[in-house]
């Protein structure tokens, strides 16, 4: 089983998740850390309980989301992934953080990307990859059948779904990826999204607006 622990980091209030399991190997998902206490309450949590990171994972590439990933990629020389259609953004991460009063360093370079259907193994457990564009091009979730709980990046949130008026954003498409990636999952499986409050899939095909609205 994976236990997974949420850190919200920065500004934006962006959570960032490290999920391990008996093994103590462990993938951090969506490294959001921007001040030095932010990395520290990390750094520890790995140390304190004997995690070695084997990969950092992204559910996107928006400036809120990559903003700590060059400096934690590197702190455990382990590999920056997420999906290549996003590699824009990345490319425009610190003037888009500007725009927003944001100051960030330059994120890493992906060195290799994730796609949909791809399951991603670490330790003793794996993950399964689905692409679900709409939020941003790239936008990827993250679920982990034997456990229950599937990581949503900014595509839904608890009563809510992701923005879309930002760069290669697109409504339509985003109501797309949920009803065809999300809906379809077991209604029993927690979600833990990009922001704010975990939530469970029946809880938000039953009280989020947008889902009764579009489906």
């Amino acid at each position: 089983m994976i236990n997974i622990k949420s850190f919200v980091f920065n500004p934006f209030q962006v959570n960032c998740f490290v999920l391990s399991d008996e093994s103590r190997d462990c993938i951090i998902v969506d490294a959001s850390c921007n001040e030095e206490n932010e990395y520290s309450v990390l750094f520890d949590y790995i140390k304190v309980n004997s995690l070695k990171p084997v990969a950092l994972l992204n559910t996107h590439g928006h400036v809120d989301h990559v903003t700590g990933s060059a400096r934690v990629s590197m702190e455990y020389n382990i590999p920056f992934i997420m999906n290549p259609e996003d590699n824009f953004l990345l490319e425009n991460a610190v003037e888009h953080g500007r725009v927003f009063g944001f100051h960030t360093d330059p994120p890493a370079r992906p060195s290799s990307g994730l796609f949909d259907g791809d399951v991603f193994r670490f330790g003793n457990s794996e993950i399964r990859v689905y692409h679900a564009p709409g939020h941003s091009p790239g936008s990827l979730l993250f679920y982990a059948e034997v456990s229950g709980f599937l990581i949503t990046g900014d595509v839904l949130f608890a009563g809510s779904i992701g923005r879309t008026d930002l760069p290669g954003g697109n409504y339509n498409q985003l109501l797309d990826s949920i009803h065809k990636k999300i809906c379809v999952l077991p209604p029993e499986t927690q979600v833990y999204p990009g922001h704010g409050s975990s939530t469970s899939i029946a809880e938000e095909m039953e009280n989020n607006p947008f889902l009764n609205r579009s489906f």
